[in-house]
């Protein structure tokens, strides 16, 4: 067994026997702080120029890649600017223009439902609180905190699959619920850092930790993680299953000369459930 594997083997013991608060509190400082170095591009990947775009945008990722929502939204946003569009919307033009994202049915219900709520309760303007939001058809907690936190400057933790499987498998938390984890996470993170640290959690789980096999071994966070091992540690098999463009970047953080780097492998992660 190699060092790094009996160190994981030891953190993974001390985390299922009761990690320490203070242990913890101080491995997910280092945590983060490697985080922003390994992910400094992190950032909201759906596009918008508008809270009420970015709403839509969201609602509409769900199911979906934001690669794909990109692609149908300048369209969309052109047809229907404003919530009063959405709300007086054609459904059967709606749901043509969504149809690639999925689930255009029940997304063009939630789209003309949250159109005509928020011209109905809030004067066609989007609000800009977490009870506001989550009142609003299509909205759940996970979208108001994108919006809130990338549309308002108002930190959130965004727990979407990535995020929730991420910070159980380094041993943040054990919570399933989602909000659970919203707020076990919460009290690990300063607030001002909620909004960014929900980033560079998700752009890890889409480029680095997938969720079937971890890049364990091309892993910046490998000395801190208990789940070290999880996916291949030969840095060379590893580095094959970085994805992203900032994949550069990511192989120079763990030493791997990108000359030396294998290929990437194909397929990705980067779809998200509801």
């Amino acid at each position: 067994m190699t060092t790094a594997a009996r160190n994981a083997a030891r953190l993974a013991k001390r985390v299922a026997d009761g990690e320490p608060s203070l242990g913890r509190a101080r491995r997910v400082g280092r945590m983060l702080r490697t985080l922003a170095a390994t992910h400094p591009d992190a950032h909201c990947e759906l596009d918008f120029t508008t809270p009420l775009e970015l709403a839509v945008a969201t609602i509409l990722s769900a199911q979906s890649t934001d690669k794909l929502v990109n692609s149908v939204t300048p369209a969309l946003f052109r047809r229907y600017s404003t919530a009063l569009d959405y709300a007086k919307a054609d459904r059967a033009e709606l749901e043509e223009m969504i149809h690639s994202t999925g689930f255009f049915r029940n997304k063009a219900n939630s789209l003309i439902g949250l159109g005509a709520a928020v011209v109905e309760k809030h004067d066609g303007v989007l609000p800009n609180t977490l009870p506001e939001l989550v009142a609003l058809p299509g909205i759940g907690r996970k979208t108001a905190n994108v919006i809130l936190g990338n549309a308002f400057d108002v930190p959130g933790i965004t727990v979407d699959t990535h995020f929730g499987r991420l910070v159980r498998r380094w041993g943040w938390t054990e919570e399933e619920d989602p909000v659970k984890v919203e707020h076990a996470v919460g009290a690990l993170v300063p607030k001002r850092d909620w909004t960014m640290v929900s980033h560079r959690v998700i752009f890890h789980g889409r480029r680095v930790c997938h969720a079937r096999k971890p890049a364990c071994g091309a892993c910046t966070l490998a000395d801190d993680c208990p789940a070290y091992g999880t996916g291949p540690t030969d840095p060379i098999k590893a580095a094959a299953l970085l994805k992203g463009p900032s994949r550069p970047h990511l192989l120079a953080m763990v030493g791997i000369p990108d000359d030396e780097a294998p290929a990437p492998a194909a397929g990705g992660e980067d779809q998200d459930a509801p």
